[in-house]
């Protein structure tokens, strides 16, 4: 009898290795895997290479994951915000590599990787730093970029229901990058807010199938976080 539903987040991660890389659902706070964040750093595994839209605020979820010196390298759109003080001081004093991405590519870069697509030209990029070192071609009189797939080891979202199968829903905006992210790592772990039998989802609401996820971790409605 299949069944994904883990014992605990812990019991979910136990197989992450040092220097995993890590794909985060979730656009700044919604949709954000915090509770699987916080047992990841519980965990202990170094190195991480991280990918996610952007680089953490706050004292929660990507910003706790920096501040406990997990991160050796992130990967995202959006490095910067008005509380992103842990990633601004480890950038800062050499100790955190970035891979700045736009988010079109880094979606579309995620989402390849899933779809087993092995690389695919842009226009984005085109003539700036980011296409340094890059591919080009010219494709219709325009100029394109090659990009390639973002594989991970080890996906995180954070889902509102699932069943033992691995079926997720999502909850509106907090779906976000999580049903890409879900598809491109060898290791999925969804949290979700509710567990149902098999059958009380409707096929046509599932956003992401089963097939994508290796554990669901219920977890409790709390505080702030039940709003994202």
């Amino acid at each position: 009898m299949i069944n994904k539903i883990a014992a605990s987040a812990a019991a979910a991660l136990a197989g992450v290795r040092d220097g995993a890389t890590v794909l985060l659902g979730g656009f700044g706070g919604a949709g954000m895997p915090d509770e699987l964040i916080d047992a990841l750093i519980e965990h202990g595994a170094r190195d991480l290479v991280i990918v996610s839209n952007n680089a953490g605020n706050g004292e929660t979820g990507i910003a706790a994951l920096l501040k406990a010196g997990r991160v050796r390298k992130i990967v995202c759109s959006f490095p910067r915000q008005a509380d992103s003080h842990h990633f601004d001081s480890l950038y800062r004093a050499g100790k955190l590599e970035l891979e700045l991405v736009p988010q079109g590519n880094l979606a579309e870069r995620v989402r390849a990787a899933g779809a087993g697509v092995g690389a695919f030209y842009t226009p984005t990029g085109y003539g700036t730093d980011l296409a340094k070192g890059k591919e080009v071609r010219e494709i219709g009189g325009r100029m394109y970029v090659l990009e390639y797939p973002i594989h991970g080891d080890l996906a995180l979202v954070k889902a509102e229901r699932g069943d033992r199968w691995g079926n997720l829903t999502y909850r509106k905006a907090a779906r976000n990058f999580g049903p890409i992210m879900a598809s491109a790592a060898r290791c999925t772990v969804a949290q979700v807010y509710e567990t149902v039998e098999l059958g009380g989802l409707d096929p046509e609401i599932i956003v992401t199938p089963g097939i994508f996820v290796t554990h669901v971790v219920p977890v409790p409605r709390s505080g702030a976080r039940e709003a994202a």
